[in-house]
């Protein structure tokens, strides 16, 4: 079934616990009368698509039809099941696990399962994040220069600046964003200062590419170092995440 189905939309507003918005707008990056909006929900599922045949992981929805770029306030949104939410923040998957950080009033709804879950972040974060976040920064420097994917989907940057700034802006914000993790347990919503202001004028063409690509390689050296040294565990507590999995479903069924 699609994702974006009549049933799955019932399904995802049904079971709702928690839906936030994400992406530049929660980063503090955006730029005004550019960006879209991007929000993320994590549902709990019915019985019947966890202990029977019936499947959801994933609910999502786009003011734009599929293939056609988002632009000013058009919507992106993505709900998750709450199963396959947790498998990719056990993981540290670096934007599945900003619902635990972001700001109350960037939040759209949230029940006391949604407010249990932000109140145990601790279980799903360890220094595995980090590994992720190295991968992701990788995947945006090969994006920007053109060695991975389509070149860009915004040409419009690339004649304005030589190069996709939105791409080294997320590429420098998530070395930022994962260095502060694996040292304190947290990520600043929006990214903190001076680092805000620095990926702002990145994104605007205020530093050039090799700035951009030296920044990250910075970054990136200091998470290498925190993947040994951070204060955080070396791998996620499964069975405590797995247990409140298990209490959340029988409970809410």
């Amino acid at each position: 079934m699609k994702h974006d189905s009549p049933e799955f939309r019932a399904l995802a507003e049904r079971g709702t616990i928690l839906r936030c918005q994400v992406g530049s707008g929660l980063h503090g990056t955006a730029v005004k009368g550019q960006d879209d909006r991007d929000e993320m929900g994590i549902c709990v599922e019915p019985p019947e698509y966890v202990a029977g045949l019936r499947r959801f992981e994933q609910y999502i929805y786009r003011t734009q039809p599929e293939g056609v770029r988002s632009g000013p306030g058009d919507l992106d949104l993505i709900v998750y099941s709450l199963r396959k939410w947790m498998r990719l923040a056990l993981a540290g998957n670096p934007t599945v696990l900003l619902p635990l950080f972001v700001p109350e009033h960037e939040i759209v709804s949230i029940d006391d399962t949604g407010r249990d879950l932000r109140a145990n972040a601790d279980m799903v974060l360890s220094r595995q994040a980090g590994r992720r976040f190295i991968g992701y920064l990788r995947a945006q420097r090969a994006r920007m220069l053109g060695l991975r994917g389509k070149r860009t989907n915004r040409p419009e940057l690339v004649e304005l600046y030589g190069f996709d700034t939105k791409f080294a802006m997320h590429m420098v914000r998530l070395g930022v964003q994962g260095v502060e993790l694996l040292e304190t347990g947290r990520i600043s919503l929006p990214v903190a200062q001076p680092w805000l202001s620095w990926l702002i004028d990145l994104r605007q063409g205020r530093h050039t590419r090799d700035e951009a690509l030296e920044a990250a390689e910075e970054l990136e050296n200091r998470l290498e170092k925190l993947l040994d040294t951070s204060p955080l565990p070396e791998r996620p507590d499964a069975d405590r995440a797995n247990a409140w999995l298990v209490d959340v479903h029988l409970s809410r069924w």
